[in-house]
């Protein structure tokens, strides 16, 4: 009983919508299709069982009394036999004859629709009281009938729609036929009203990614139109607000060089006397300013375009391999389509942190239908887990153990992250197997 618990636990958490269609144009084609198929069971159960079976059944009963009122009319008189079946040919539409010292066959030939074999043997079972055969696969249009009279045999052959309903086939062709047409019909409308949310959803989708639909325009119902028109003004909001950001940023920027770039020159002016110091903090000040600039910027500046991954990553990791040993693992032929000096940053972001931190960097590449996964590994001291939020935190400062704000002011790893969430995906820290950090941005593959 305990090993059989698991399997019952698993049974009662599965719900209806682990066996439905995820997409919603799926699911609303079996919104559709699933009752008319319920019809459909349901009305041809209910005609055959009342209409085509009762029918049938009462035609067997009545080709049965024919035949048992031949036998009796036998019976009463043998020699006017002969009358009797010539008047049930003209009269009945049924061709009987009475064969001389003759046995019933052996063998049984069954109908693949078995009912019409079941109600006619109900019927002559209850109308005859002597040994009976019957056909009804031999002749297309008729049913093969043989009773046993003492050494002979008469045998009946009857049209098969005296003996059942024809028309059963017809009435089922018709209502199937119907059911398809106004399936079709409604897939046909129903993909009309799905596609503006589908379209909807995928300009959603690019616009969380930086990116920019010229041609999407609304259309569909009228509450789907009303959603699209707000998507496309909250982009416009947000896309108004980045650049009120960067600009203002960009304006203190240029603000704060300015003196900058006269304080450089006067030290340049200024002899005999040790300026380094001096020189030094005005170079981290405008390392400062360009990694404030940079922040600013986030996912805006350059357009989408296909690009190759391995060759954005060497590219992106050549500056940071002067400093450490870097291995790479990286496949031929990955495309992506992703804003190319962004992610670029992003990249750079993640190997100059590891070169600064370690001896060496590993750097690998993997992809499958759904995401591409790009890792930089290195064997420096690492991040502890409990500290991980802190280090995506902008201007976030870690402990002397490894300390982020080196060679920066704290913004690399939120640089990275924001490009990662830009491009629709997202940046994961972990402990790497080689004792450092492990960085890795998972990123979607372009939909077409």
């Amino acid at each position: 009983m305990d090993l059989r618990l698991p399997s019952w636990r698993r049974l009662r958490r599965l719900r209806l919508r682990d066996f439905t269609p995820r997409g919603l144009y799926a699911r609303s084609i079996l919104i559709i299709i699933l009752p008319i198929s319920l019809l459909l069971v349901a009305v041809t159960y209910v005609f055959f069982d009342i209409h085509w079976r009762q029918v049938s059944s009462k035609l067997s009963e009545s080709v049965a009394g024919d035949i048992a009122f031949i036998i009796a009319l036998n019976e009463v008189d043998p020699d006017k036999l002969q009358t009797y079946l010539a008047r049930a040919r003209n009269t009945t539409r049924m061709s009987a004859v009475l064969r001389k010292d003759e046995e019933l066959p052996v063998a049984e030939r069954r109908s693949f629709f078995s009912v019409l074999d079941r109600t006619m043997q109900q019927e002559l079972t209850e109308a005859l009281d002597k040994p009976f055969w019957f056909d009804t696969t031999r002749y297309p249009g008729y049913v093969d009938i043989r009773v046993q009279i003492g050494p002979d045999v008469l045998r009946a052959l009857v049209y098969r729609d005296r003996a059942f309903a024809t028309t059963g086939h017809i009435f089922i062709f018709w209502i199937m036929g119907a059911s398809l047409l106004l399936t079709l019909v409604a897939v046909i409308f129903l993909r009309n009203q799905v596609k503006p949310i589908v379209l909807l959803s995928e300009a959603a989708d690019a616009f969380g990614r930086g990116e920019d639909l010229p041609l999407f325009k609304p259309a569909g119902a009228r509450e789907v139109r009303r959603a699209a028109f707000s998507v496309i003004r909250m982009r416009d909001r947000i896309k108004r607000y980045v650049d009120q950001r960067t600009a203002m940023l960009a304006g203190v920027s240029h603000d704060l060089r300015t003196p900058l770039t006269r304080l450089k020159l006067e030290l340049a002016l200024i002899k005999g006397h040790d300026l380094s110091a001096a020189k030094a903090d005005i170079t981290e000040m405008e390392s400062m300013l360009e990694g404030y600039l940079a922040f600013a910027r986030g996912e805006e500046g350059d357009p989408p375009e296909t690009i190759d991954l391995g060759d954005l990553i060497r590219s992106a990791c050549q500056a940071a391999s002067e400093r450490a040993r870097f291995s790479y693992d990286l496949p031929d032929d990955i495309l992506l389509r992703a804003r190319a000096l962004a992610l670029k940053r992003a990249i750079a972001n993640l190997a100059n942190n590891a070169a600064d931190h370690a001896d060496h960097v590993w750097v690998s590449l993997l992809a499958n239908e759904e995401n591409v996964s790009i890792t930089v590994e290195d064997d420096g001291p690492g991040i502890d887990e409990e500290q991980f939020e802190e280090a995506l935190r902008p201007f976030g400062r870690l402990d002397a153990a490894r300390n982020q704000n080196v060679s920066g002011v704290g913004l690399g790893l939120s640089i990275t992250r924001d490009a990662a969430r830009a491009h629709g995906g997202r940046l994961a820290l972990s402990r790497a197997a080689r004792g450092g950090l492990r960085a890795e941005i998972i990123l979607p593959r372009s939909r077409k």
